[in-house]
Order: C-alpha cells, then structure tokens, then sequence
C-alpha cells in the first residue's frame, strides 16, 4: 500500500500519541507499505485554518497517487473545511487516527463550543476512523455521526518490556519508602496538582514521589507545581527529573510501586500499560478510557475527576496495605499481559486499511 500520514511536526515528538503514530508507520514499512509523512508545521490553533487554503496541501493530497490517508485527528483545523473540497476529487478514502478530543478538555464552555463545531466539520469529511479506545469511539459518534467504517486498535504498553512476577514481589518486600511515579507532560489535564494535595496529608508516610515528563510544555504550570511543592512542605519527598527515555525510564519503572496519573480526561494513555507491564498500580481518572484497562479495586484505581480525597484514600491503602500493595501489583501485571501487543494493533490497522483499499497488497 501507498499510504499518507498527516500529523503536526514530526514522529519523534514525545507523546504518547506521537509514539502510537510512529511504531504503527514502522511497523507498516517493516510490511513492504510506503508511508509517506505529510507534515504541518504547528501554529497556534486559529492560525492552522490556513492550511486549508494551502495550493501545495491541496496538490499533495490530490495528486498523491494514496491507497489511503491517515490524518491524526490532531490535526483536525488544518483540514476540516479542506477535506470537503476534496471529497468529489479522490479516489481514496481518508482515516482519521483519533486519540483525544481537544473538545472534551476542561476549558471555557464558549471555546469547547466551538472546537466542537470545528472537530465535528472535521470528523464528518472523513471515510472511516481508528480508535485507539472504545471509549474515544463513543465521543466521536456522538459528537459526528455513527455508521463510517472504523476499528478500536488499543495502544500497547510492551514497548518496555517487563517484569516477572517474581520480580515483582521482590520489590514489593524490600524495606524502604514506596516509590510513586508520575509520567507525563507536566500540564494542567495531567493533575499534578490534584497528585500533589493528595499527597499531602500523607506526608509522614514512607514514601517519595518521581514526576518525570517535560517542563516545558506548559511554563506557568510548571511554576505552579513547584510552588506547591514547597509550600505544603514536600520537598524532600518529591523529585523532577524532566523527560525519561530508554535505559533511565525503565529503570525508573523497576524501582516504583504506584503510578498516579490522576488526568482529568485520556483517550487512553500508554503510560497506564506500560507501568502495568512493571507491577506499578495504576491510580487513574475514571473520566476516560483507563476503566477498559483498568478494574477499580483489583489491578488499579480509578478516582473520579478532580477528587482529591478519593485519591488521598487510595494511595493511602497502598501505602499502609503492603499485602494489598502486593496482590494489586500482580494483579496488574496478570491484567496486562492479555493485553494486545504493538504487533497486534498494528495489525489489526493494516488489516483495516487493507479491507477499505483496492489493489492493496
């Protein structure tokens, strides 16, 4: 197959949905498909509608000779009135990846008003959908429309590998504080804040918290975090480390015991598996599609949106529960391995993409 890829920037930014767009294109190439990327540059928001005026977009798009495009749904306003002026003049069909909608986010209700007539003009000049959850799936149809072709192909989270069980159980038995990780941009839907005062009336605990991920993507909220790790008197119980790749990310995981990455809204964020695959208990947002990974009370949490108390409870449980601590561990790591891999989604995409082309390979 001769397939295009519209993203924003290029596939080595580092997000989970970057991620997911890059391991698909590379399994793809390792088929024998041509992907060839398509990249926008990223302005603020309004000044993407630009591109759709683009002559070069529209040529490259037209022209193309496609069996299929993909557009991450990123990338919605540079193409949502672009899309149906095209629609009469190609003889492929256009897929919208879809991690997240921007219109689901917690902003003014004026402006989500708005994203959402955008997204939805968007979402409706498409051919068909891949859904990285079930969960995405409902908010798009709802918002645009049932009845396009789609498929739900899950992220993975064996990129990392993992942990034995036996393993496992050995950490949760070493003597010393436990170790909580967050892992993620440090942005204001992550909830570092919401982590931070949960954590607080249990500063006496044995424990020590890692915030790994970028501090950069959001300056103010970054201040804001370190503020408040000083001022409730955390300092020495927490650690920013800045972004962790390779070796030192999965060292990171080896040593911890919870993840708690209480975003107020996922499509389903990779780091939930990828922990799992080490053992670490997941602590989630129910507002989401973590509760399709997730079973509240057995391999993880899932706190209500926003609900420092409930958060409070349960990191409370695991810190002072080490057999608790113990079974949810195992049951996390058990959960996840009947998971699908990254070979599986991928798979499960190019079989998609194959039954909506002709003279596929």
């Amino acid at each position: 197959m001769h397939l295009g890829l519209v993203i924003y920037g290029n596939l080595d930014m580092i997000t989970g949905g970057f991620l997911y767009d890059r391991l698909v294109t590379a399994y793809l190439q390792r088929q024998g498909d041509e992907v060839e990327i398509i990249s926008l540059p990223w302005h603020p928001y309004g000044l993407n509608f630009c591109h759709n005026l683009w002559p070069s977009l529209k040529r490259r798009l037209s022209q193309g000779n496609f069996d299929a495009v993909i557009q991450d749904e990123l990338v919605h306003p540079s193409l949502f009135w672009l899309n149906q002026k095209l629609k009469s003049h190609l003889n492929f069909p256009i897929i919208s990846l879809v991690h997240l909608l921007r219109s689901t986010e917690e902003r003014p209700a004026w402006q989500n008003r708005f994203y959402r007539w955008v997204e939805r003009r968007y979402l409706q000049s498409v051919d068909g959908f891949i859904f990285i959850s079930n969960h995405t799936r409902q908010l798009v149809q709802t918002l645009a429309g049932a009845g396009k072709p789609f498929t739900i192909a899950y992220p993975a989270g064996d990129r990392l590998g993992t942990m034995t069980p036996e393993e496992i159980t050995a950490r949760v038995n070493l003597s010393g504080p436990r170790h909580i990780l967050f892992l993620g941009a440090i942005i204001p839907r992550k909830g570092v804040d919401v982590l931070l005062q949960a954590l607080a009336p249990l500063k006496n605990e044995n424990w020590q918290l890692t915030i790994a991920g970028s501090l950069t993507s959001d300056r103010a909220y970054a201040r804001k975090i370190f503020h408040l790790i000083s001022k409730m008197g955390l300092t020495q119980k927490v650690r920013l480390t800045g972004v962790l790749l390779g070796k030192d990310l999965i060292r990171c995981l080896r040593q911890s015991h919870i993840l708690a990455v209480p975003s107020y809204m996922e499509g389903l964020a990779l780091v939930y598996l990828e922990g799992m695959h080490y053992g670490l208990v997941p602590l989630a947002s129910s507002g989401g599609a973590a509760g399709e990974v997730i079973t509240s009370g057995q391999d993880g949490f899932l706190i209500p949106p926003k609900d420092v108390p409930a958060l409070t409870n349960s990191l409370s449980e695991l810190l002072r529960d080490n057999q608790k601590l113990m079974t949810m561990s195992l049951a996390a790591r058990t959960r996840i391995v009947r998971h699908p891999t990254w070979e599986q989604t991928a798979v499960s995409i190019r079989n998609f993409l194959t039954s909506l082309t002709t003279g596929a390979d």
